[in-house]
């Protein structure tokens, strides 16, 4: 059994992610709907997301590539810092200032299934090394799915509102859940501290024949070009993905006049089955190869996008809502794992960082966008205009690949 290869170290770098995942569940549901109680427009909660994505993807085009030379461990221990930083600023404060800087720091309300934001490039680069290459789709699929999980239980822990209404009035009952945050980060400290690191420098070539510097410069050159054309497909996705994602709790309780008491159990059944078809899809990529079972799963996911925002009813929107979720970030941790795949291994903390970049920046303008089209009354049409986006991203995302449809994982130098 692959699992039975799995370090102790990956292991544990996987609870992280899991300890982490609690928190950003819980404000994946409660934090625009705690915008919402303190009066924030749509507009505004838009362009706060927008900020917060735009500041977490900048800093992340840098953490990957300096973290191949410096080391992952120090990057990851300072995330977490800053995170128990901001829950603390954000459990104090109600003050627009402080909550808008809290949340550019803490990354409040992106569903980020557990990653560190814009050190998730260092994380995931840092995983690739403790993970043999045969089976780190496999294991990325776990790893994603273990922050679905702590991200359910975030979000069924943000109905708690609900219940601290008559002690903590009004906004204040959202406060409690950035507990969840800080928790999450000093567990994450503690255990961080346990894993060992070995630095992995660049490979040294002072030494190399013209031959051999030939080669390797013409390996990165094919690398660079993979890079440069998932980037540009990549952000057709991370546009698709910021008309819907950050503002679905919001669209939920505009739409159908719910809160958190009935949209939390809801993300939180969703985020459960997204984890086990994350699993699934893990164990599909090895008989099926990636590409083919991404692709599969995609375009089914995009047909029950289309139809998600025309649902009479609450109880309907919300079927489709998890099996759109079970069938589209299902794939998460196969389509990281193809694109860490693509780079020999002293070069993944860059080709994770341009992926994250590639995904989070133009994610950012979508949330903008979504807030006033739903400010003046278009409640379908975001879904629809991500939908497009989607689409041709999934178009490209086959072409680019269609030489290789199984590419094999293992491809990469270790």
């Amino acid at each position: 059994m692959w699992y039975a290869r799995l370090t102790r170290e990956a292991r544990l770098l996987i609870v992280v992610r899991a300890a982490r995942s609690v928190g950003q569940g819980a404000l994946v549901v409660g934090f625009a709907l705690y915008l919402h109680a303190l009066h924030w427009s749509a507009p505004a909660i838009g362009a706060l997301f927008m900020a917060a994505l735009l500041a977490s993807a900048t800093l992340a085009l840098f953490m990957g590539p300096l973290s191949d030379t410096r080391g992952r461990k120090t990057f990851l221990q300072v995330y977490e810092w800053v995170q128990v930083a901001a829950a603390l600023m954000a459990l104090t404060d109600s003050r627009a200032s402080v909550l808008t800087i809290a949340a550019i720091l803490g990354g409040f309300g992106h569903g980020l299934n557990g990653g560190a934001g814009p050190f998730a490039p260092v994380e995931l680069a840092w995983l690739s090394e403790l993970v043999e290459a045969r089976d780190r789709a496999a294991a990325y699929s776990l790893n994603t799915a273990m922050g679905f999980l702590g991200m359910a239980l975030g979000a069924l822990l943000a109905a708690l509102p609900s219940f601290l209404g008559t002690v903590l009035p009004g906004p204040l009952a959202y406060r409690p859940l950035f507990l969840l945050v800080l928790l999450g980060a000093l567990l994450g400290l503690v255990l961080l501290r346990t894993i060992p690191e070995v630095v992995r420098p660049e490979p040294d070539q002072k030494h190399d024949t013209d031959d051999t510097r030939a080669v390797a410069d013409a390996l990165t050159r094919a690398e660079n070009r993979k890079l440069l054309k998932l980037f540009g497909i990549n952000a057709l996705n991370g546009i698709g993905i910021g008309f819907m994602g950050p503002l679905m709790a919001y669209w939920f309780a505009i739409r159908f006049h719910h809160g958190p008491l009935s949209i939390g159990p809801i993300m939180s059944v969703a985020l459960v089955v997204t984890a086990v078809s994350s699993l699934l899809v893990g164990r599909l990529t090895r008989r099926y190869g990636v590409v083919k079972s991404v692709l599969v799963m995609r375009y089914l996911g995009l047909a029950v996008l289309l139809i998600l925002p025309l649902s009479p009813s609450f109880s309907i929107a919300a079927i489709l809502y998890i099996i759109r979720s079970a069938l589209n970030r299902g794939t998460a941790g196969a389509r990281q794992a193809l694109n860490l795949g693509l780079v020999r291994g002293h070069r993944r903390g860059l080709a994770a960082s341009l992926n994250n970049v590639s995904v989070q920046m133009p994610r950012a303008v979508g949330p903008v966008f979504a807030g006033l089209l739903y400010h003046a009354g278009f409640l379908a049409l975001p879904f629809f205009i991500g939908g497009g986006f989607q689409a041709v991203y999934l178009i490209l995302y086959r072409r680019l690949f269609r030489d290789s449809p199984s590419v094999p994982l293992s491809t990469s130098s270790e």
